[in-house]
């Protein structure tokens, strides 16, 4: 099995965008949770969004952490469309 060149930079990249994907998961989750909280007329808690924005926000984070990465580091091991042979990408 022949060794890819890309990987270290893959693996930095992909280790990169763990807390990107981690803030803007959380911070996405918590609008959900403010929507949610609308549609069901929750009770509202003073100064923060939700009563239980943590939670929202804890999976959020969890689900932007695993996917952020994987879309990024799936994107750079595709083969680029000018060239489809081209498995080394610079």
């Amino acid at each position: 099995m022949a060794k890819n060149p890309d990987t270290p930079r893959n693996v930095a990249v992909g280790c990169f965008m763990v807390p990107l994907g981690a803030a803007s998961g959380a911070m996405t989750a918590v609008l959900v949770s403010k929507i949610v909280a609308w549609a069901t007329k929750a009770p509202s808690c003073p100064e923060i969004p939700t009563c239980d924005w943590y939670v929202y926000a804890g999976w959020g984070a969890l689900l932007g952490a695993l996917t952020l990465p994987a879309l990024v580091v799936s994107r750079l091991l595709a083969p680029s469309k000018s060239d489809p042979t081209d498995t080394n990408r610079s």
